[in-house]
């Protein structure tokens, strides 16, 4: 059974840093395309950060790019978000995604497991 369970959310804040991270289990991803999404109450889930099966192809959404980094671990089968210049408006439920395919993808069709989900919580 494949899992995917995040850790590192909490309560930070602004202008703080939170690292968070997504260990997998019962499959190896190491070739497969990673993402970070985040939803607000009563928002759509949105993609923040992907990443692709080598890890060299990265994508960010507008709102983070600069301030959050993607990457991943293949010896630990784990993918990490690194948060910083944290905002309130980067307050959100973060869940961790995985593809079955190389490509990294960009909406919530293209993602086949998930995560329960990290609370991000950022005080102004």
């Amino acid at each position: 059974q494949v899992q995917l369970v995040e850790s590192g959310g909490g309560l930070v804040q602004a202008g703080g840093s939170l690292r968070l991270s997504c260990a997998a289990s019962g499959r190896t991803f190491s070739s497969d395309g990673m993402g970070w999404f985040r939803q607000s109450p009563g928002k759509e889930r949105k993609l923040v950060a992907a990443l692709d099966g080598s890890g060299r192809t990265t994508w960010y959404s507008e709102s983070v790019k600069g301030r959050f980094t993607i990457s991943r671990d293949n010896a630990k089968n784990t993918v990490y978000l690194q948060m910083n210049s944290l905002r309130a408006e980067d307050t959100a439920v973060y869940y961790c995604a995985a593809t079955r395919r190389f490509e990294l993808g960009y909406n919530v069709d293209a993602y086949d497991y998930w995560g329960q989900g990290t609370q991000v919580t950022v005080s102004s």
